[in-house]
């Protein structure tokens, strides 16, 4: 038990800038990759709180993307500008993984990003509950990560490879089984439907694409699986609304 909670605050510091679990090891994450949705709840949380003392407004749709990519340390806006550069690059795979690789940021990068950033924020003005779809959008791209990690092969060795010699596939049950709280959330069955629905597309558009151009799934990829699972998420139920 003492091993699981260390977990999780392993997977808080790991996964977010807040001051819990910096000094774990980096194991007790990597063992139990599939508390990652908890960071969601939280995020979503701190997310939520933003846009509910702005009044729920344009600003507090821009304050509250901020204040999530400022948790992350902007660690995932990072991979989906590497993740954007390589579906945009163009010659051979070596080429594509070059680009996903590459310090330098491209114009596919620059664009996926602004993308993927003005959907989410127009999605959360459009909603008139804006706190809730923060929450569920977050636990939901967290969900997603966990199955990049799951079933995504390692494009090379780093931080994905090793995470995944830990884990199995079935992590996905016991994450799913955590991102079931959100149901509690003010959304009819219609709107949770297209939240499901679009989780999945997201998940299934990075992983076929990683998979296809790349030969498989690294650290950048799993984090433009997030967010781009928010962006997804959050325009899913702007849309069903």
């Amino acid at each position: 038990m003492k091993g699981f909670f260390r977990s999780i605050a392993a997977t808080f510091g790991f996964c977010t800038i807040l001051p819990v679990g910096n000094n774990l090891d980096f194991d007790y994450y990597a063992r139990r990759y599939y508390l990652m949705p908890l960071v969601g709840y939280l995020t979503g949380c701190i997310a939520a709180g933003v846009a509910i003392l702005l009044g729920s407004t344009s600003f507090a749709a821009a304050a509250s993307i901020a204040v999530l990519l400022i948790l992350y340390g902007f660690n995932h806006l990072d991979g989906l500008l590497d993740f954007g550069d390589g579906l945009m690059a163009h010659g051979s795979r070596e080429k594509r993984i070059k680009a996903l690789t590459d310090q330098n940021v491209g114009a596919g990068g620059v664009g996926l990003a602004m993308v993927v950033i003005l959907m989410t924020y127009s999605g959360l003005f459009a909603l008139p509950a804006m706190p809730a779809a923060l929450i569920v959008a977050e636990v939901c791209a967290k969900f997603s990560q966990v199955t990049m990690i799951a079933f995504g092969e390692p494009l090379r060795e780093g931080i994905h490879s090793y995470v995944l010699s830990f884990g199995k596939k079935y992590y996905v049950i016991p994450a799913f089984l955590i991102c079931i709280p959100v149901i509690l959330m003010p959304f009819s069955v219609r709107e949770f439907s297209a939240a499901i629905i679009a989780t999945a597309i997201s998940i299934a558009f990075v992983y076929f694409a990683a998979t296809r151009l790349f030969g498989g799934v690294n650290g950048d990829v799993d984090g433009a699986s997030g967010e781009i699972t928010r962006m997804a998420v959050i325009a899913a139920l702007a849309l069903a609304v």
